[in-house]
């Protein structure tokens, strides 16, 4: 994901301008998080209308036929509405009115095809399963855009690369479409991405720009979570261990499981199923530690009063 561009020395020079600097700076992201492109939702939305309006004139056309075939008594008609064999020879030898029902045909399967299998229904569905950009990905790369970066000169600023109608091809995120996105995309990495990513700039191969390494960030969020996972357990049955007295152990269980809960939920993807299963087995394992602890230290003091009785 790109940040603004910072001045690296003299060499930071680029001659390259308009469609030729935007492919260079989408294509030298090592994450390849910048290949984000609009959708044009409008324009699909359209296409498809336009599809679906052709589409209706010809099945209004069909149903006529249809009608004109039910009223037809003479020989080839009611052949050529049986035989699809009879139906094409009949149109190959000019018949007007089988050859024009010909024509309708063909044309129907092509569209038909073109709007379920082609470029119209199942792409327009690729697109909006696809999974959205990063917000400060977009921001940044709307900043360099338009020339807001460090190392750009005070007259230069709110300039675009592109002009013309492309002037607007960041303005809307909800329009936009990423080719890739990072492959850890929970709730912790978006945090770590929004907030701390200056830890984890890189810069690119021609020392230009710089870059928030997606592998560094991933490495961290692994070794957080692993870390966070150990302390969730082991400090709560330390700290369940030290307690003796069974309401604070009870208050403690609530709130580790309820932390342990929080966690889950809010730090990762997990679904509701999946966090309810996740807690009741965390709540199960301290249940059970408790449950032992306590057991133990009532024998104990079983034992010892045996011991003082028969003095």
């Amino acid at each position: 994901m790109p940040t603004p561009d910072i001045e690296l020395g003299p060499n930071n020079v680029n001659t390259r301008r308009g469609f030729a600097l935007v492919a260079s700076k989408i294509a030298l992201d090592a994450d390849k998080t910048t290949t984000i492109y609009r959708r044009f939702d409008e324009l699909s939305a359209r296409s498809l209308l336009f599809y679906q309006a052709e589409l209706a004139e010809l099945e209004e056309q069909l149903k006529e036929n249809d009608e004109e075939d039910s009223a037809a008594r003479d020989e080839v008609s009611v052949e050529c509405q049986r035989d699809w064999s009879e139906f094409e020879r009949s149109a190959e030898e000019g018949v007007e009115r089988e050859r024009r029902r010909m024509v309708l045909v063909m044309s129907i399967r092509e569209k038909v095809e073109k709007y379920q299998e082609d470029a119209a229904l199942a792409a327009h569905q690729t697109l909006l399963n696809a999974p959205p950009p990063s917000a400060s990905t977009v921001k940044a790369l709307r900043n360099w855009f338009f020339n807001n970066t460090i190392s750009s000169e005070p007259n230069d600023k709110d300039i675009p690369r592109l002009w013309g109608a492309s002037e607007r091809t960041y303005d809307s995120i909800h329009d936009l479409v990423a080719l890739r996105v990072p492959s850890d995309q929970d709730r912790l990495s978006n945090f770590i991405q929004n907030n701390f990513s200056l830890f984890f700039a890189t810069s690119s191969p021609d020392g230009r720009t710089t870059y928030i390494s997606e592998r560094s960030i991933s490495r961290f969020v692994a070794i957080f979570s692993t870390v966070l996972a150990a302390i969730m357990l082991f400090g709560a049955i330390i700290s369940l261990y030290i307690v003796k007295n069974p309401h604070a152990l009870l208050g403690m269980l609530s709130g580790w499981t309820v932390l342990f809960a929080a966690c889950v939920g809010l730090l990762t993807n997990a679904r509701r199923d999946q966090i309810f299963g996740a807690t009741a087995a965390y709540a199960a394992v301290l249940v059970v530690f408790v449950s032992g602890n306590l057991g133990g230290g009532a024998g104990g003091n079983g034992s010892a009063g045996g011991v003082c009785t028969p003095g």
